[in-house]
């Protein structure tokens, strides 16, 4: 299976009292990879900025901008042709003991520590130990791991927000995707298993028509470590296929946030976020 999707993501802020100045980054240009490869990819920014772009520690290409002009609103647009072609790791390549190995806890030591946003509250620290008990491979625990927060937290759309800590959407067993993609990771990482957060974007399952645009949302999943690096989606409990489209990848959201910035004014700023998805192969 492949497919050659078209991704425009379109986002921005409007500012209540006027901006004088922004400064801003988006991370909105999907990654090329032996899994997908971008065949076009530009990011549109109005007003007209000084743009800068650069590889960011993670592998996640950025695009930074200023606009020295007092202005109402910023309006960002990223749109990528990309043709995907995954092949699922269907085997483990770990052993727990290698995993162990001092070599893998230093090459990876900044995606096993556990942050406030991924720390898991104590019943799913249990659970986790349990579960890490009877897995025969780090993949096992991993996987079961995935299912388990798919099966006890309800993905519900607005339901969190962006800063939103792990615990809470386990707390109240509701979330959206950021959420339990925390929640996997902080899972994985408290048993010594590397984990990272990963953002794009996912083609509607309704999606079925060649050319046909549809509304889609960013996307967010994880991966493990398992001698490499192996995809796990914990909202539709599946590993990734050929309609993932991944973009960034860091330690939790605040690696990965598509634009964040600071402006001079007066007022708040509200932002909008609107993602289109075409399959065109």
């Amino acid at each position: 299976m492949s497919a050659t999707l078209r991704i425009v993501h379109s986002t921005g802020f409007s500012y209540a009292g006027g901006a004088t100045a922004s400064f801003n980054e988006a991370r909105m240009m999907p990654r090329s990879s032996h899994e997908q490869q971008v065949v076009h990819s530009r990011i549109d920014v109005s007003p007209v900025p000084w743009t800068s772009t650069y590889t960011d520690y993670w592998g996640t290409s950025v695009t930074a901008f200023e606009v020295f002009e007092r202005h109402e609103a910023l309006s960002v647009t990223a749109t990528s042709v990309v043709d995907i072609q995954r092949q699922p790791v269907t085997d483990p390549r770990l052993s727990w003991a290698e995993l162990a190995d001092a070599s893998v806890i230093d090459a990876h030591c900044e995606l096993l520590e556990l942050s406030d946003r991924v720390a898991p509250p104590e019943d799913l620290l249990a659970a986790a130990h349990a579960l890490r008990a009877q897995s025969a491979t780090p993949r096992e625990f991993a996987l079961g791991i995935v299912d388990l927060v798919h099966t006890q937290v309800r993905y519900e759309f607005g339901s969190t927000g962006v800063h939103t800590q792990a615990s809470e959407a386990w707390q109240q067993r509701v979330g959206v995707c950021q959420d339990m993609a925390h929640l996997v990771i902080g899972a994985l990482r408290v048993e010594g298993v590397p984990a990272r957060y990963v953002s794009g974007y996912l083609m509607p399952s309704k999606a079925s028509e060649l050319d046909v645009p549809y509304a889609g949302e960013s996307h967010a999943w994880v991966q493990f470590w398992d001698g490499a690096w192996v995809g796990a989606d914990p909202t539709n409990n599946v590993l990734p296929g050929d309609l993932h489209v991944e973009v960034a990848v860091g330690r939790d959201y605040r690696d990965v946030a598509p634009l964040t910035g600071i402006f001079t004014g007066g007022g708040a700023s509200n932002m909008f976020v609107s993602v289109e998805v075409t399959r065109l192969a």
